[in-house]
């Protein structure tokens, strides 16, 4: 930071405690951190607004050798005569191609989906109540019971 080494910032802080006093000596920090704050925006702002002048700078030089570029392109390479075919010349090959085959999509039916049922899924069965600690649980009404152990 500006060349500064650790032990000339002691010095400037122990030359700072003395002159400042100690009682002062934090808002006076506080000021200057934020007087620090505002110049280094600052500089960052004006670093962004110099980078984007040189980017600007850049995208018009590069157009402009596009323009060119292009400009050579289409005068080695003139567009085709008005009723001249605009097809692209088809790949010269030994063996023909074979022809392509089109298969129909899997699973694929000629009868429409039925539509959804409506009214939603049926309603489930109401599940036992569950008994409170301490108390034994009813058991099922037809399946066999259960003894207590003993």
């Amino acid at each position: 930071m500006f060349g500064i080494d650790s032990s000339e910032l002691l010095v400037i802080a122990l030359v700072a405690l003395v002159v400042i006093g100690p009682k002062d000596l934090p808002r006076v920090m506080r000021t200057v951190g934020h007087w620090v704050g505002r110049a280094r925006g600052m500089a960052s702002h004006f670093r962004a607004g110099v980078d984007t002048m040189i980017r600007e700078t850049e995208l018009a030089d590069m157009e402009k050798k596009w323009k060119a570029e292009n400009e050579r392109i289409m005068s080695e390479y003139p567009a085709p005569v008005a009723g001249a075919e605009d097809k692209w010349a088809e790949p010269v090959t030994d063996e023909p191609a074979p022809p392509k085959k089109i298969s129909p999509p899997r699973n694929a039916s000629s009868r429409p989906k039925a539509p959804p049922p409506r009214g939603g899924p049926a309603p489930r069965a109401a599940a036992p109540p569950i008994p409170a600690p301490g108390t034994s649980a009813p058991s099922a009404p037809n399946g066999p019971k259960e003894e207590p152990p003993s």
